[in-house]
Parts: C-alpha cells; sequence; structure tokens
C-alpha cells in the first residue's frame, strides 16, 4: 500500500450533516471526560480558589522565612509552596465536589464549573484526590514529614469536620479557622523540621483575622447561605448581635496577636508601628459594622481584611532582623 493517497472527492451534503453530527458527539464526549481544550483548563484552575491559594501560599512562605536555620534553602521553599498549594488546590476541588449540590442552589456559586456542568462530579473527585495525594507526597519526599503531616490534618479538618458542620452549626467559623490558620505551620516545619512559640504566633495571627474577614463575607450573602442550607451564624443571627460581638471582640484579640513578634524578638519597631496602625484601621471597620450591620458597611470590611493580612505580612518579612532589607 503506497502512502500517496488520491484526492479526496468533494463532499456531499450528507457526508457533511454525518461529519457535523460526528463532531458535536466527540465535543460532547470531549467535554464528558474533560478534554475540550484550554476553556477546559481554565475550569479546572477555578476548582482550586486561586485567590484563596495565594493567601495560602504566602502564609506559607511568611512561615519557612522564621524557621529557617543559618542556611537559606531555596529548593525546599520552592517544593513547600508548592506542595502546600497542590495540597490546597486538591482540597478546594473537593469541597466544591462535597458541595455541589449546595453550589447549584446559591447565586455566588451556581457558575461555578461543577453546578454549570462544565466539569463533571467524577472527573472533579478524581481531580481533587490526585492533586492532593501529589501535594502531600511533594511535602513529604522534599520538605519532611512534619510538613507533610501537618497539610494532611489541614485538609482532613477542612473536608471532614469543616465542610460538613456548614449544614449543622454556626460553629462552623470556629472550628474552620484552625484549618485556615495551619500554612504558616507547615512553611515554618518544612523550614525547620518542628514547631515553636514563633510559629504559634503566626498561626494565630491567621486564625484570628479569619473572624472579621468570614463574618462580613457571611452578613454579604446570608441570604444565599440561608438558600444552601448553611448555618453560618449570620443566617442563624439575622439581627447580627452574636456577629458583631464576634467581630469586635476577635479583631481586638487579632491586634493583641499580632503586636507579640515585635516582643518575641521576630520584628522590629517599623513592624510594630505598622501592625498597630493596620489593627487600628481594621478595627474602625470593625466598629462601623457593629453600629450599622449592612450589606455595604460588611463590604467594607471585607475589602480592610483583605488589605490588612497581605500588608501585615510584607511589614513581618520586611523587620525581621534576619532579613533586613
Amino acid at each position: 500500500m503506497s502512502w500517496v493517497q488520491a484526492p479526496p472527492a468533494a463532499p456531499s451534503k450528507f457526508h457533511l450533516k454525518a461529519n457535523k453530527q460526528t463532531a458535536l458527539a466527540l465535543a460532547g464526549q470531549a467535554d464528558e471526560f474533560g478534554l475540550s481544550g484550554p476553556s477546559v483548563l481554565s475550569e479546572y484552575f477555578q476548582l482550586t480558589k486561586p485567590r484563596i491559594e495565594l493567601l495560602i501560599v504566602i502564609a506559607t512562605a511568611v512561615g519557612y522565612c522564621f524557621g529557617i536555620g543559618s542556611t537559606f534553602h531555596i529548593g525546599r521553599l520552592l517544593n513547600a509552596l508548592l506542595g502546600t498549594a497542590l495540597m490546597a488546590a486538591g482540597s478546594a476541588t473537593l469541597n466544591q465536589w462535597y458541595e455541589r449540590d449546595i453550589d447549584k442552589k446559591m447565586n455566588r456559586t451556581k457558575g461555578r464549573p461543577i453546578p454549570t456542568g462544565t466539569i463533571s462530579a467524577r472527573n472533579a473527585f478524581i481531580f481533587g484526590v490526585l492533586v492532593s495525594v501529589l501535594g502531600f507526597v511533594e511535602l513529604l519526599a522534599f520538605t519532611n514529614y512534619l510538613a507533610a503531616l501537618l497539610s494532611f490534618a489541614t485538609s482532613f479538618g477542612y473536608l471532614f469536620v469543616y465542610t460538613p458542620l456548614k449544614q449543622r452549626s454556626p460553629l462552623c467559623t470556629t472550628i474552620g479557622a484552625i484549618p485556615g490558620a495551619m500554612p504558616p505551620l507547615i512553611g515554618f516545619a518544612a523550614a525547620s523540621g518542628h514547631l515553636t512559640m514563633n510559629a504559634w504566633i503566626l498561626f494565630g495571627i491567621l486564625f484570628f483575622w479569619q473572624f472579621p474577614h468570614f463574618h462580613a463575607i457571611a452578613r454579604m450573602y446570608r441570604d444565599d447561605y440561608a438558600r444552601g442550607g448553611v448555618k453560618m451564624l449570620a443566617v442563624v443571627d439575622q439581627e447580627g448581635r452574636s456577629v458583631r460581638w464576634q467581630i469586635i471582640v476577635n479583631t481586638l484579640l487579632l491586634i493583641a496577636v499580632s503586636l507579640t513578634p515585635a516582643f518575641a524578638h521576630m520584628a522590629g519597631r517599623l513592624y510594630l508601628s505598622g501592625a498597630f496602625l493596620l489593627g487600628l484601621g481594621l478595627l474602625y471597620f470593625a466598629r462601623q459594622i457593629c453600629k450599622e450591620y449592612t450589606f455595604e458597611r460588611a463590604r467594607h470590611l471585607l475589602l480592610a481584611s483583605v488589605i490588612y493580612m497581605p500588608l501585615l505580612f510584607a511589614l513581618l518579612v520586611f523587620d525581621n532582623p534576619r532579613f533586613r532589607f
């Protein structure tokens, strides 16, 4: 048989119709198996919740900076960031797989890949498991067992405690703040192989920050959460008395904990002054929502919290005596 073929005959209308039907069928199969090209890759990327992932990576890097000894290993840092990012991506994906029926009911989440059908629940589950396993292996092989164990505990707490608790009790925010504050511990452990008081100070900062941040989100979307059956405190407490109390108390605790690095020789006076001013700014918006429990005040507090944390971390690293610029 020759490799050279005769020119094909002009296609008939029947062939064109059949080819079109075949192409549509193949496209449908491709979508079903997640093989429809760059758009599907973008949808998988959205499953990982990239904006949350960025904060997790930053917090892990800060933890690593305070856990290093006399030698800075850039390779270990990159592996710690990659492993943590993969574990977080897998957890975010599995969270959306678990909550796919809830997401369909809520306006803020019904456009996600699983509810819209751009990615099937089966494919999302497989992707989430594979990425999580890859992240765990990355941390175990290229950092140490403690960092890998902490990352596993974080994913376990997020998926098997916090996620199901969201439909049962308003305590979900408090419980969820524990795995949410773990990234600095993972980074610190990856650098040093153990945890010290400095690591727990970083944990405390991220722990208390989550209360004004997530209560603001819950107030903004409380009707949406109610439609989805999510028992956030803002849903259960419509008048917001308990929510406002939690916001103001935890903001004050955040300010107190955020100042401790200056007294634990983790940072200097520049950080102390900056952390105090940032805390006062966040407290101002916390007080505003306590006065007027409205969507607009919640939005302002959310934006303030989003600005607060990266700036605080930047100051902390910048004014670290071991990394003075």
